[in-house]
């Protein structure tokens, strides 16, 4: 007799794996265009350096409140939705074991095995089955709002704290190259990691966040030389 075993699946990741690589790739993209920004406007290495610390605590701060409150939101969404569900339960049941039935026989089931599944998937717990098949709130996926704040400012932290340990060891007239191909690296790194960790192909998510990158760097870079100003 063949023994079950518990598969792992990359969906259960994507609370915090979201959160995780917008952070870090926030932090590199952010911090090194500043740093190259303020280099490229002639400022001096000291400058760049405050400038380069005081956008890391800034997008730590702000990455971590806005998750949270994005988070939050759709957290009390899910929450009022499940409220709603819960009243409707206690107040027609008949009518939510039909609409529960009426989803699954959308899915391929005939009308009577539906039927039956949701019968005895609501003897079992009708909120969670309507909450996970008429919703599509499950545990894997809800929202956790302190987690994603959390795991937003670490990893803008750690991502912002790379360009700046570059721009702290390069000389100051090959600063602004050192710091660009430095976070080139560190974004293609993050992009393997992050679809590597996803599931998803690893060039893409390589290609996808390099692009970007390059580009926010060089445009910062364009308006420093531009103003000849601390941007």
């Amino acid at each position: 007799m063949s023994r079950l075993h518990r598969e792992r699946h990359n969906i259960g990741r994507i609370g915090w794996l979201r959160a995780a690589v917008l952070g870090a790739n926030d932090g590199i993209v952010s911090t090194s265009s500043l740093i190259v920004g303020v280099a490229a406007a002639a400022a001096g290495k000291p400058e760049v350096l405050l400038a380069g610390f005081a956008g890391l605590a800034a997008g730590a701060l702000s990455m971590a409140a806005g998750e949270y409150v994005s988070v939050s939101s759709q957290a009390d969404t899910e929450a009022a939705d499940l409220a709603r569900e819960r009243r409707e339960l206690a107040e027609q049941p008949q009518f939510e074991l039909d609409e529960l039935a009426e989803v699954y026989r959308a899915r391929g089931l005939s009308a009577e095995l539906a039927r039956e599944v949701a019968q005895q998937l609501t003897a079992h717990d009708a909120l969670a089955a309507h909450a996970r098949d008429e919703l599509a709130i499950s545990e894997l996926t809800s929202a956790r709002p302190l987690q994603a704040a959390m795991a937003s400012a670490a990893t803008f932290s750690l991502g912002a704290a790379l360009p700046m340990v570059t721009a702290l060891l390069t000389p100051l007239p090959a600063l602004p190259a050192g710091v660009t191909a430095a976070s080139l690296a560190f974004l293609a790194l993050l992009g393997a990691l992050g679809a590597r960790a996803g599931g998803a192909p690893v060039l893409k998510g390589i290609a996808r966040v390099v692009f970007w990158g390059a580009l926010a760097m060089a445009v910062t870079a364009g308006v420093g030389r531009l103003f000849g100003t601390a941007v």
